[in-house]
């Protein structure tokens, strides 16, 4: 009887051991992954940061645009801007968002549009007070009307200073770098700076936060929605629904946190991350050949907004169920980018829009 019962206790133990030793494997994975996380977030900022800069720098060197800016030839910097942009993107498929700011703060050309010529910048624009002391380029993440990585370069013609070449982007590339790993990225910038980031104003809230990014997986919302972000932010990771959470503080160019990146790692992909052990790099760790294919799966293949315009999209939010207005959202927001604070008031109010600048942006 003594036997029966010692081999009893023995396969508890063994129970027991197996399923903590398992435990404590997974844990050390998870913890192996954030940090790895952490690591790649860190990595393909800079380099996305750099991409801009030297699109920047290399804009900041045509003498032609130069010579614009100084005889104050808004329609030529326009024409000369959009060329180079628009052939950037017809031979490598690469989008370019630049422009270019005169010393005093005001829009002079941008690459997309040649109708906010003169539009002042400088009453939200805050990071502009690193050039006063500053003659140096700097990239960092910023808040403007929405919040991106900004490239600046100050523009200098026989030591006077003539203005800026700034070259801006929105995370695309970011989120769409996590997402072939099977990891959603989440950018967050703090609510307390809306008032500056007017174009974010519709944009999908999670606690106290604006999602700053798109092509996120929308399952992931309601998740998001239970999990205590300031327990998120002390620990830096936290589990709910079968998804892993981590957290990364965001910082902008003064280093002042503005924000996060959070980051949902479905239980269902671990399998997918080698071990801890492994002694490889976590930036090419993952079976992609299997990953991608799934992950692949779970995006939208077509935009049925797209033939829509701004003025259109604004009568169609409120016929848009539910469950589709946050896809419906981040489209109608692409599309209101092209427009000024006054324009978008104007147009929810049904008034006819008049496209000239007037005023200064708060």
């Amino acid at each position: 009887m003594l036997k029966r019962v010692v081999v009893v206790v023995i396969l508890i133990l063994i129970v027991i051991g197996v399923f903590y030793y398992k435990d404590k494997v997974r844990e050390q994975k998870i913890n192996h992954i954030m940090d790895e996380v952490s690591i790649a977030l860190k990595s393909k900022l800079k380099s996305d940061k750099m991409d801009d800069l030297k699109m920047a720098l290399f804009l900041s060197k045509n003498k032609a645009l130069v010579d614009a800016l100084e005889r104050d030839d808004e329609d030529l910097g326009y024409k000369l801007l959009s060329d180079i942009t628009s052939t950037i993107q017809k031979e490598t498929d690469i989008l370019v968002r630049a422009q270019i700011i005169t010393n005093e703060f005001n829009i002079f050309a941008r690459s997309w549009d040649d109708i906010y010529a003169g539009m002042p910048l400088g009453e939200y624009r805050k990071d502009f007070k690193y050039f006063e002391t500053n003659k140096v380029p700097r990239t960092s993440i910023e808040i403007g009307r929405r919040l991106g990585i900004k490239a600046t370069v100050p523009i200098y013609k026989n030591s006077e200073f003539l203005g800026f070449v700034e070259v801006i982007s929105f995370f695309k590339s970011l989120t769409d770098f996590f997402a072939s790993m099977g990891v959603d990225i989440y950018v967050l910038l703090d609510i307390e700076h809306i008032e500056t980031a007017v174009l974010m104003f519709e944009n999908l809230m999670i606690d106290k936060y604006i999602v700053s990014n798109r092509n996120y997986k929308y399952d992931h919302i309601q998740t998001l929605n239970k999990v205590d972000f300031q327990k998120l932010r002390l620990d830096g990771l936290a589990y709910e629904d079968g998804k892993y959470i981590f957290y990364e503080t965001m910082y902008d160019g003064s280093y002042k946190a503005i924000g996060g990146f959070v980051f949902v790692l479905d239980e269902k992909y671990l399998d997918y991350f080698r071990n801890p052990e492994d002694d490889i790099s976590f930036l090419i760790n993952v079976t992609r050949s299997g990953l991608y294919d799934v992950v692949k799966r779970e995006k939208y293949n077509s935009n049925v907004y797209d033939k829509y315009s701004a003025s259109s999209m604004v009568y169609l939010q409120d016929v848009i169920d539910t469950q589709d207005r946050q896809t419906f959202m981040d489209e109608a927001y692409e599309k209101f980018d092209e427009y000024s604070k006054d324009e978008l008031i104007q147009m929810l109010l049904e008034r006819n829009i008049v496209k000239k600048i007037d005023g200064k942006i708060k």
